[in-house]
Parts: C-alpha cells; structure tokens; sequence
C-alpha cells in the first residue's frame, strides 16, 4: 500500500504542472471587455517603465488608455498587480505562464487583444503613442469584440416518484440508514 502511495504521489507530481490550465489566468477575465497591456521588468524603477508610466500618468495619457478600453499589468520581480492592486503569487505565475514569453534581458511590453491574443510584444523602451497606434489600427471586429452571451440553463423537468404522483406533490423522506456495527 505504501508503495502504491508513494508511486502515485510521484506521479502527480510530475504530471500536476501539465494539467494546469490556462485558465486561470487573470487575462481570461479580460476577453472582450479590456485590452490588457501587460509590463514585466526587473524592476520598478526601470527606465522604460518609468518613461511610459510617465506618459501614463498625464491626462491625455490617462484620457486615451481608458478611451482605448486598456488594462494595466506590471511585474516586476514576480510581483504582479493589474491597475496599482497586488495580484496573488499564483495569478502572477498564471500572467506569466500564459503569455508563454522567453528569457530576455530586457522589460517586455505586451498589448493583448480584446479577443485574447497578443496584438504586440515589444522588448525595451516603447512610447505611449506608439502603443494607441496599434490599438487604433486593429480591425473593427476586434474593437467591437464582446463575451458572448452563455447560453440560457435548460429547465428541469419536474421529476415523478415511482407510485406516479403529481409533480407537485412531495415524496415521503427516506427513512435514515442504520449504524454500523463494530
């Protein structure tokens, strides 16, 4: 028995890590409703995040970022947060996992769609401009993207108990299992 235990513990083990889903990405919650930009740096005080963040914080900055229907995300050093709030360690591991990025050096840039893919990932420095550019440029279908409506839950038939009773009546309750004798 132990060794079954241990066999099948080491196997989760190895095999956990693939079953996790890509769905529990914060991204996900952002399909059709927000354009997810999303900044990873080494740090907060990188220079190509403080340029942009600078362009972000003036009001015609601020103006076309919420106009263009856009999300902030930054990580920096593991530690995520969407809009200035902290994400838990496990949804920043999921940001990051989703975005199925490669080493780099450099602070990445990615502008995700409003339908879930990426529409630009961009190493070092980028300018605000440049980013409402290619939000701009989208096709219309992807502006206009929405969550689709999920379809309306089917009514349960109501159930007959076995003498054929009127659904409307209540069934007498089973009576209760007897203990179990050591």
């Amino acid at each position: 028995m132990l060794i079954r235990s241990l066999t099948f513990a080491t196997l989760l083990a190895f095999v956990g890590p693939l079953f996790a889903a890509d769905g529990d990405s914060p991204l996900v919650a952002e399909v059709g409703k927000t354009r997810p930009l999303i900044i990873i740096a080494p740090s907060s005080v990188d220079p190509a995040w403080s340029k942009l963040k600078a362009e972000l914080e003036k009001p015609e900055g601020k103006q076309g970022f919420s106009q263009r229907n856009m999300m902030l995300y930054t990580v920096f050093n593991t530690i995520g947060q969407r809009d200035g709030k902290d994400l838990d360690p496990q949804s920043t591991m999921a940001l990051i996992r989703s975005l199925k990025l490669g080493a780099g050096a450099l602070p990445k840039i990615i502008l995700v769609g409003k339908d879930g893919e990426k529409k630009l990932e961009h190493s070092g420095e980028i300018k605000l401009s440049e980013l409402f550019d290619t939000v701009d440029k989208l096709p219309s279908a992807e502006k206009e993207a929405v969550v689709p409506a999920p379809p309306p839950a089917p009514e349960p038939e109501p159930a007959k108990d076995a003498k054929g009773a009127k659904p409307g009546k209540a069934a007498k309750p089973a009576p209760a299992p007897k203990a179990l004798e050591d």
